[in-house]
């Protein structure tokens, strides 16, 4: 079998054939083909001339010579064509040596030069160990700048440890372990071979006489080059024969041999009267210099290249075995053992080095996933939302689930769910955890619910760092002097007083266009030292993800240090916290950082607001934060991927998981995949938010919406009684109830699909069915029929909850034909409206309002913000979520009201207005009990 892969990189060298009669030709240094090392080659040719058979003449008539100028050029034309794929692409070689000997570097320098390389040399101690030599490899290795490692190091360091660590990808040399078995077993799509062993095969290769089938004899050279050599040979169809110098029968052996490989030559010497004629012989013969295989570091920064592009998946899918009836949640969960997160990695397209695990069964996602994938196209976009929510639920988080592993396990279509995270608050709650459920859940289900990778933590102490600066900033400046706070804003390090960066952020702000802290005049150090926070007017709260009433209200510095600096404050759920809302509104680092450092915590005594960059925290903010803004990676009960990140509360903030989540998962999918996300609450506010706030921040468009119901639920909006927890269920929710259903279909199933069609997107209606339920088939079909004929696309009935991603294929069908038709999103208003217009625009068009009534306090807010610039941002409606009115229990679809605006806030971060309508309980100060009923 020809080894086209090895040999492609040296059939662009090889050199043209020396005119007959010259002799054998030598390989200089200087001539060297790229991929030879330390070594020169020299191929001759004996043939019978004198009559005696004896001192036969060297005529050398198919001598091959390496031109080093056919080095040069091929490997520069081998640059350019990768530079046009990649204009900023530079290919880097390091050589790692022991000493300051830099005799290599300059004679390597100079061809790369030429052809347009980068090399870059470590000088370890010349008595370095092997700890120090491992240590720099695995810089090297995880450094994706560098595309090829050269060890310059003396034969005793190189040691089987170090071959390990050395990553056979970048191994231009091929002398790693795993390269040398790699070649062993024909395997050579990833690493290198010993440029010396692939010379010796293109010399033979270049023998007039076919040599295929015939016998070479390799003499001398123990070790891995023998063994590549030996190796390479023989997969080319040639038969080969070793001997060592010393042997007796070495004579004999050179004489029956086709063609003669002298590995390791020294000083020693065939004599020719020994070669038959017609034989080749190769002299592999040590030279002073060392040189570098660099043609193998451009091909490794192709293969690299390579590597970066899109991956297509490979999506292994874990069998389900529904049983019947269906376990708990926990049962089913705790039954399944999911793939290691880095198969499912693999699997979907990622590289090892975009993951950070955290433990076997999830992993953060890097985002340089995005720039690596940039040029790829998106895959389909599809929202889940409800109808509202009543007690009776609705599934959305289980439909989600069930959707993507029909797609994916049965449908075999690229999909992935991307999830918000649960807070403690709901899990601990009457509400339950977010992971789906029956057989339709994220696994493991415990790590989903509780913790997970942190990042609820992460924004806790995040926002508690923002309310501890506040405190303290208001202390200092009512116990010291403009003098005393400047020295300790600015201190004196070394006798020099600089500001720092965000120092002179907030010094532009004041006007103030100075750099030099001895130029401040005392009333601009006044300015620039005092914040002057209103504490009436402080809007920042500290945050704990946990339902603790009792500290919704609580009562600060009353220890005698704090010097009588008592104000009443208060905890929010930890979720409220707008730094939640920023982490799943950015689309980078940089982008996080500049949000969080807009953040508007309170307002001065003169009425000018205060960011968190005022106080100086925004930069410490995003270092917390560093993390929390990579997606997590988990996986279904069937295998297929999810991303679970951010989780915004969907009445107090836009109630969606990430933006970076949705962007990645799209780039993953490819462009015929599928991103199922899903908004928090009915379609009125979870998916109005996606659309309105979202989607302008993201800049992605949907190409369906999933609207999830079910039979209870549409009774209860039909006019069915209402239900307590615990209680019996009245019979209308148990017996067939026509008329209730209808009535349901009619009015909140209605008004939902409608609301979806004001963004010109199609729906899609999935009717959950959960085993034992007393549903109908009249039931059922109703649904399915109205639904159709209140303009869905489709209506299924899903019974993934019993039976996995078997039980949603239908939908999943319905859902991938619903994605080939045209859509004409839109958005509802423009955000240059003013405030009260956009208010008034969603009251109407989407919860049916009449008009709206802004109390006085909400007047005077609307004309601040606009005073102040924020009258472009979009609308966060903070409501109810139990009614399309202001009034929860007004079910189906209520008509003939005026929706009350109590107050109106703004989250300056995040990056919208909030109203708050009507008087709902737990919106004033973001009750964390009745937060416990979040969707």
């Amino acid at each position: 079998m020809k080894l086209a892969l090895i040999r492609s990189a040296y059939r662009s060298l090889r050199a043209h054939q020396v005119r007959p009669g010259s002799r054998f030709t030598g390989f200089s240094r200087r001539c060297l083909p790229i991929g030879i090392t330390s070594s020169r080659l020299s191929l001759r040719a004996a043939s019978a001339t004198s009559s005696t058979g004896t001192n036969p003449k060297l005529t050398g008539n198919f001598g091959v010579v390496f031109s080093c100028r056919k080095v040069v050029q091929s490997t520069r034309e081998a640059i350019v064509t990768l530079q046009k794929r990649n204009p900023a692409i530079q290919p880097l070689l390091a050589i790692l040596q022991a000493g300051e000997d830099n005799s290599m570097l300059e004679i390597n320098k100079k061809m790369a030069g030429k052809i347009g390389l980068n090399i870059t040399q470590i000088c370890l101690a010349k008595e370095c160990s092997e700890d120090d030599i491992v240590e720099e490899l695995l810089k090297l290795n995880d450094d994706p700048k560098v595309h090829g490692i050269y060890l310059h190091l003396p034969p005793a360091s190189i040691t089987s440890r170090v071959l390990n660590t050395l990553k056979p990808e970048k191994d231009i040399e091929g002398i790693s372990d795993l390269n040398m078995g790699r070649l062993i077993r024909g395997d050579l799509s990833k690493g290198f071979v010993p440029p010396l062993a692939s010379a010796v095969l293109d010399l033979l290769e270049n023998h007039d006489a076919p040599l295929e089938g015939k016998t070479v004899l390799l003499v001398g050279g123990e070790g891995p080059l023998q063994l590549a050599v030996q190796c390479l040979i023989e997969r080319s169809g040639m038969v080969t024969l070793k001997s060592h110098w010393s042997s007796k029968t070495l004579q004999a052996q050179v004489m029956q041999a086709d063609a003669v490989v002298l590995l390791d030559v020294g000083n020693m010497y065939v004599p020719p009267t020994w070669i038959r004629p017609g034989a080749a012989i190769i002299y592999c013969k040590p030279a002073p210099e060392k040189g570098i295989a660099l043609y193998n570091v451009v091909r490794s920064c192709s293969r690299w290249l390579k590597g970066q592009e899109y991956r297509p998946w490979h999506l292994r899918s874990l069998k389900l075995q529904p049983l019947t009836p269906v376990p708990s949640d926990l049962e089913i969960s705790r039954a399944q053992i999911p793939k290691p997160v880095d198969q499912l990695a693999e699997e979907i397209g990622l590289l090892p080095e975009e993951l950070e695990a955290y433990g076997r069964s999830k992993a953060k996602v890097r985002l340089s996933v995005l720039e690596r994938l940039q040029s790829q196209p998106n895959g389909k976009y599809i929202l889940v939302a409800g109808i509202t929510p009543t007690p009776l639920g609705e599934g959305k988080s289980t439909v989600t689930v069930g959707l993507v592993q029909a797609l994916s396990a049965h449908l075999k279509l690229n999909s992935f769910a991307c999830l918000r995270q649960p807070s403690q608050g709901p899990t601990f709650g009457v509400k339950g955890g977010a992971a789906g459920g029956g057989y339709a859940q994220v696994i493991p289900m415990e790590e989903f619910n509780l913790h997970l990778t942190g990042d609820i933590h992460a924004i806790t102490a995040a926002n508690n760092l923002v309310a501890a600066a506040i405190d303290a900033r208001m202390l200092h400046e009512a116990t010291q002097s403009d003098k005393a706070l400047f020295n300790r804003l600015v201190p004196s390090v070394n006798g020099v007083r600089k500001f720092s960066p965000i120092q002179i952020s907030r010094l532009q702000r004041l006007g103030i266009r100075k750099t030099d802290p001895a130029s401040l005049t005392p009333e601009e150090i006044n300015a620039f030292v005092r914040l002057d926070l209103d504490p009436s007017k402080i809007t920042w709260q500290r945050v704990v993800d946990t339902n603790d009433r009792f500290l919704r209200k609580i009562t600060v510095g009353q220890a005698s240090s704090e010097k009588g600096q008592i104000r009443e404050t208060g905890f929010d759920i930890a979720v409220a916290s707008e730094i939640m809302a920023i982490l799943a509104l950015a689309d980078s680092l940089g982008d996080m950082k500049n949000r969080l450092a807009r953040m508007v915590v309170g307002t001065s005594r003169s009425g000018q607001p205060i960011t968190a960059e005022d106080l100086g925290v925004s930069g410490a903010l995003a270092v917390l934060m560093k993390d929390a803004i990579k997606p997590t990676l988990m996986q279904t009960l069937e295998g297929t991927p999810v991303f679970v990140h951010a989780g915004p509360f969907a009445n107090i903030a836009h109630g969606n998981s990430s933006v970076l989540a949705d962007k990645l998962a799209l780039k993953l999918v490819g462009q015929d995949g599928f991103v199922v996300t899903e908004a928090g609450f009915g379609a009125d506010i979870g998916m109005e938010k996606f659309f309105n706030i979202k989607c302008r921040a993201s800049g992605l468009r949907p190409s369906v919406v999933v609207l999830v119901a079910t039979v209870r639920a549409l009774k209860m909006h039909g006019g069915g009684p209402n239900v307590s927890a615990g209680a019996p269920l009245p019979r209308e929710y148990t017996d067939e109830n026509l008329r209730l259903v209808a009535g349901g279909c009619h009015s909140n199933l209605r008004k939902q699909i409608q609301i979806a069609h004001l963004f010109g997107v199609p729906v899609v209606v999935a009717l959950l069915i959960v085993i034992n339920s007393t549903d109908t088939q009249a039931e059922i079909d109703l649904v399915c029929q109205i639904a159709k004929e209140c303009g869905a696309s489709d209506a299924l009935p899903c019974n993934h909850w019993a039976q996995g991603g078997r039980g949603c294929s239908e939908l999943a069908q319905a859902v991938k034909e619903a994605t080939s038709k045209p859509s004409d999103f839109q958005f509802l208003y423009n955000t240059e409206m003013p405030i009260v217009e956009k208010i008034r625009t969603i009251a109407q068009r989407v919860y049916g309002a009449d008009d709206i009534e802004l109390s006085p306090e909400a007047k005077t807010k609307t004309d601040y913000y606009h005073q102040q610039g924020y009258g472009s941002l979009p609308i966060c409606m903070a409501k109810t979520h139990l009614s399309l009115s202001h009034m929860p229990d007004k079910k189906g679809a209520p008509t003939g009201f005026v929706l009350p605006i109590r107050d109106v806030r703004a989250s300056i971060g995040a990056g919208f207005i909030y109203p708050l309508v009507g008087t709902v309980r737990g919106l004033q100060q973001v009750n964390v009990d009745v937060l416990v009923h979040a969707s």
